[in-house]
């Protein structure tokens, strides 16, 4: 357990008047407990009272983990594939008094499976969405979790310096992305942070394309989305490359998009919110005359998931604070043409934002 950041839960818990958080696999019981488990038919289910100690109800051939992680024997309900599960979480609700009380339940993560197990043997259970107790905290990195998303950046930026001498015409967006995901791990990234998103001439309009057989040709803008997982932690990198010789309204809208990414960049500050991040930004592409094209948030929160808090977009009033790590990556997309993102990863630190992204922004000409 990491007792520190189970601690600031109970006091978040105490505010919000939960009895306690119940936590599926994933990446909030990893941040709590550094127990890795996995979302199957045997579920696995982690409860953080707001008082006392930890209790799982988990696999016997998964309970080792538990032990592991701190948890008292007589907290830990484990269950065999001959008796199956009903037993534990009778157990474990008798045990945590769960009838009648008030815990928070992930609702991006909780099945109907572990939902209706638990009401089966606690009906009078009041659950609400624990993600408000807990993402507040996780926004905050501290020091060991932004060094290693600093490593995941190291990693994927050397990956695409490697990557650019290699990219020829006729390549396909499918041999680019092979090619990127074997350099990071050559680079030593555990694993991707995400499929690459690699797309050139009209698919670069889509901005979550998927890498397709179309070959690279003069004239296109190439879109390559990358990052690396290093020690549980992603980096999450954007940059468009010239095929070629390209058309001069698209090098204009490349010089916007790095304009608004460096003014997005810039409003980035402690008590700024998200909104003024977006609205930076935003106002760059739209005095250009492309604000119809700029179809998403400038941004996002980057730890444990790739896709988290803060999230930089109108309507988010939520001041930033020192710690906050997101992406800025504005992007302007030209239906039947082509599309230009730039995305960096931030940090909110005491006198402003440092970048930990430093791979160039200039345009490079590629293949």
């Amino acid at each position: 357990m990491n007792q520190k950041r189970v601690t600031r839960l109970q006091q978040e818990m105490k505010t919000k008047a939960l009895d306690g958080v119940i936590l599926m696999p994933g990446p909030n019981q990893v941040y709590f407990s550094h127990m890795h488990t996995h979302v199957s038919e045997r579920p696995i289910l982690l409860f953080l009272p707001a008082d006392g100690a930890p209790a799982a109800i988990i696999p016997v051939l998964e309970a080792m983990k538990a032990r592991d992680a701190g948890i008292p024997e007589e907290r830990i309900f484990a269950w065999t594939d001959v008796d199956w599960y009903e037993g534990a979480f009778a157990s474990a609700a008798a045990a945590l008094h769960l009838d009648g009380a008030h815990w928070g339940v992930e609702a991006l993560y909780m099945r109907v499976l572990e939902y209706e197990a638990l009401q089966k043997v606690a009906p009078k259970l009041r659950t609400s969405h624990a993600e408000p107790a807990i993402m507040a905290l996780r926004a905050i990195k501290d020091a060991d979790e932004l060094a290693a998303v600093e490593r995941a950046v190291g990693v994927a930026e050397r990956a695409i310096e490697r990557l650019i001498p290699q990219i020829q015409i006729g390549q396909t967006e499918k041999q680019v992305a092979g090619m990127l995901t074997g350099l990071m791990q050559e680079e030593g990234a555990d694993t991707v942070a995400f499929s690459p998103i690699v797309s050139t001439g009209p698919n670069g309009a889509s901005p979550h394309a998927t890498p397709t057989d179309r070959p690279l040709a003069d004239g296109d803008f190439l879109v390559i989305d990358w990052g690396a997982y290093v020690d549980g932690y992603p980096s999450d990198i954007t940059r468009t490359f010239a095929v070629g010789h390209v058309d001069a309204e698209m090098a204009r809208i490349y010089d916007v998009v790095r304009e608004s990414n460096a003014q997005g960049k810039l409003a980035a500050k402690p008590g700024a919110t998200g909104e003024d991040v977006d609205r930076a930004a935003r106002k760059v592409i739209e005095d250009a005359g492309y604000g119809k094209y700029f179809i998403h948030r400038t941004g996002h929160g980057l730890g444990l998931e790739v896709h988290e808090m803060p999230s930089m977009v109108a309507g988010n009033r939520e001041p930033l604070a020192v710690g906050n790590v997101f992406t800025v990556e504005p992007g302007i997309y030209l239906p039947g043409r082509g599309g230009v993102r730039i995305e960096d990863d931030v940090v909110i630190t005491a006198d402003g934002r440092r970048s930990l992204t430093s791979f160039t922004r200039e345009l490079i000409t590629v293949g």
